[in-house]
């Protein structure tokens, strides 16, 4: 495995697996593996030629009062994990290699990100989301990109952006991975303490319940969301969002007709978490 830090040397490697022939797949992250990250890699392991893992935390999708100073960094872990992986290139570039001096551009995403994790961080967020992704995209032209369904508002954005700049990359959304007891595997969750950890279960048992309710037929949002909410309260859990939302537009939803996402945050401890369940229509 090769560690690139510059756009150039990125585009110079791509360019010559493309002359051999080879397909291209891209994992963006912003570090600090776990198992979810290293699903994605396995993906594109198995189905591209040449294995491109981004490794960038980006500060324009934070706000000044979010982690960026504290977000978890261990690179040399990173590569070892990554490499274990099979990956190709980790392409591990410095702020202003991204965002050079005189950086004025940005790409806005509008209706899905004014709601959820866009209501909750601010406009800047998926802004800045979109716009390292376009980056990312013309950088290392992938044919498939590969993300995690945790974040799925994230994955939404990101195909709406493909879809309407006509960017010629398929893009993937992998399963949620979670730990033996169900929380959804996140960075951010090495800012748990011992209480906060246990404590945080809470979401995913939340979305369980509001899921057997839905198996169990019904099909209104109140009786569903009144399900996951009634899991929260017992962990004293309030949500920054608990709702449920039509699965490719975020348009909400009052009675399940089609697939439906189920979908929370919440502050637990140090860490804002977030978490989702994809409802069927035909449940």
């Amino acid at each position: 495995m090769r560690i690139l830090r510059t756009i150039a040397e990125v585009r110079g490697t791509v360019r010559e697996a493309r002359t051999a022939g080879q397909s291209v797949g891209l994992v963006p992250t912003m570090g600090a593996f776990h198992e979810g990250h290293l699903s994605l890699m396995r993906a594109a392991r198995a189905q591209t030629g040449l294995v491109v893992v981004s490794l960038f935390v980006n500060p324009t999708q934070f706000a000044a009062n979010e982690d960026l100073s504290t977000y978890p960094r261990d690179e040399a872990r990173d590569a070892g994990l990554a490499e274990a992986e099979g990956v190709d290139i980790l392409f591990a570039p410095e702020p202003f290699e991204i965002y050079p001096d005189g950086f004025a551009t940005s790409i806005h995403v509008s209706g899905i990100t004014d709601v959820l994790d866009g209501a909750s961080r601010g406009a800047h967020h998926f802004d800045g989301v979109a716009t390292v992704v376009t980056k990312l995209f013309g950088i290392v032209r992938p044919d498939v990109a590969y993300f995690g369904q945790k974040d799925a508002q994230q994955v939404l954005v990101v195909r709406r952006v493909v879809r309407d700049l006509d960017l010629d990359v398929r893009i993937e959304a992998c399963p949620i991975v979670r730990e033996p007891d169900g929380l959804a595997m996140s960075s951010r969750n090495v800012y748990l303490d011992a209480d906060a950890r246990a404590q945080a279960t809470a979401l995913n048992r939340a979305l369980d319940a509001a899921a057997a309710v839905r198996r169990a037929g019904e099909r209104d949002a109140d009786g569903i969301l009144s399900a996951a909410q009634a899991v929260l309260a017992e962990e004293s859990l309030v949500p920054e969002y608990l709702e449920l939302r039509d699965a490719e537009t975020l348009h909400p939803v009052t009675r399940i007709e089609r697939d439906a996402l189920l979908l929370v945050a919440a502050r637990v401890g140090a860490a804002r978490l977030i978490d989702n369940h994809i409802l069927k229509g035909d449940a």
